[in-house]
């Protein structure tokens, strides 16, 4: 299902054709220098069966470029420091090899997406070198970047289109290779420079999948407040397929740490299927690489579960970072050697393949969405409706043993979940502190 909008300067805008069958999707996030213990491009082909087994249809890979050495944070530095552009971090492997990992990638029916950071390089980078004056600088004339704590890099200056010919020739180079692009902090770039290069970067890879890292309100207001270039959403939106969960994370946060009532998370839920365009696809993930584990989060795993179970229902694309399947606890470093533990005695991966198997049908892309706060309770009721067919999941998101209302008729439901059955009497269902997702 696609639609098109008119954008600037009255051509396509390219986001307005986003296909909703990216709801159906599942992406998986690797960290290359911390996912083995070799940490390179040829060692992560022998875990491409393990992770498409899970299921997942994109591998998306924190960047792959070169790491600047000055001002670098920590031993290894952190990937977001990204010394040259169109060159591939020599620890993971040569160019060659990466172009392999991809199409290993593609002969498991998989699409690669890459890490893209235009806010900023690393002070030593190629460009600071050849290019200096595409460079942002402070008051005293010096390089800088308008977000005091990232001290490992120095941000570029949009008022210089020549900066905007060298970033998008480089990503139709790498389109040539890749089928997406996650691009960090998205929210601090000029829309004009991401429509630019979305409609360059179609002509090369048609269907290029575009993921922004929006960002939190918060941040927008703090930045638009120096007058500075801040995206909202909706703006976003104008030129990426997807943009992260981050408007609604703080009312996660302070839901789950009793601050506020299930009721207001759930209720700004839904309000983003009013606010944003009709093909919206937004990011649903309980962990990513800037955050805690889930498993950290949620101790009790009975509550993990109810959790991850609801973020996979909820409409969009899903994100699982690498080890969140082996429950791990730890978030890897970005900036030094940290291996994800792959022998914690735990893993929860038949779980993520059953909702994998969900997150395919077809209502849960295209069907009407709703999520309700069951009565006195800590339970969502989420529903997806089209043509008379009905997908209803339960989440009691505090593992509670409730009886739920739910609209349907009496009966025996099958639990796609488990197998097990779920009798729905006189409009309720009893639940037993586990999730529930059935057909009706």
């Amino acid at each position: 299902m696609k639609n098109k909008i008119i954008g600037i300067k009255g051509s396509a805008i390219m986001a307005g054709q986003s296909d909703i069958a990216l709801r159906n999707q599942v992406i998986y996030s690797v960290f290359v220098r911390n996912h083995t213990e070799a940490g390179t491009f040829q060692a992560l082909e022998g875990d491409l069966d393990r992770i498409q087994a899970l299921g997942a249809d994109i591998l998306w890979l924190l960047p792959i470029h070169p790491i600047g050495k000055e001002s670098r944070k920590g031993r290894q530095g952190s990937p977001y420091a990204i010394q040259n552009y169109r060159e591939v971090n020599p620890e993971y492997g040569t160019k060659e090899e990466f172009i392999h990992l991809v199409e290993e990638i593609h002969k498991r029916d998989m699409k690669c997406m890459i890490d893209v950071v235009y806010n900023h390089t690393s002070p030593d980078s190629w460009l600071t070198e050849h290019h200096p004056e595409f460079f942002y600088k402070q008051e005293d004339g010096n390089r800088g970047n308008k977000v005091g704590d990232w001290s490992d890099v120095v941000d570029l200056d949009y008022g210089n289109k020549r900066l905007w010919d060298y970033l998008i020739e480089t990503l139709c180079m790498w389109a040539e290779i890749v089928d997406g692009f996650r691009c960090d902090v998205a929210s601090l770039v000029p829309l004009e420079f991401w429509i630019q290069a979305r409609e360059a970067v179609e002509r090369i890879r048609p269907g290029c999948i575009w993921l922004a890292e929006s960002v939190y309100p918060e941040f927008v207001r703090d930045l638009r407040s120096r007058n500075f270039t801040a995206l909202s959403d909706n703006e976003v939106y104008q030129a990426f397929d997807i943009t992260y969960d981050y408007d609604v994370e703080d009312l996660k946060t302070k839901y789950r740490t009793g601050m506020i009532p299930l009721s207001t998370y759930v209720d700004a839920l839904n309000l983003q299927d009013c606010i944003y365009p009709a093909n919206y696809i937004k990011l649903r993930y309980l962990e990513n690489h800037d955050q805690e584990r889930a498993k950290f989060k949620f101790s009790n795993r009975s509550d993990l579960i109810n959790w991850t179970a609801f973020a996979y229902f909820q409409k969009g694309v899903m994100l699982i970072y690498a080890g969140q399947e082996r429950e791990n606890e730890h978030a890897p470093s970005l900036f030094d050697y940290d291996k994800v533990d792959w022998n914690t005695n735990y893993d929860i991966s038949l779980l993520l393949q059953r909702l994998y198997s969900i997150k395919k049908k077809k209502i849960v892309a295209e069907g009407n969405y709703f999520l309700e706060v069951s009565r006195n309770s800590e339970t969502v009721v989420g529903t997806y409706e089209q043509e008379g067919q009905l997908l209803v999941g339960i989440f009691p998101l505090n593992s509670e043993i409730s009886n739920v209302k739910v609209s349907i008729p009496n009966g025996n439901y099958l639990n796609l979940l488990d197998g097990q059955s779920v009798e729905a009497d006189s409009g309720r269902i009893r639940i037993q502190g586990r999730p529930v997702i059935f057909e009706a």
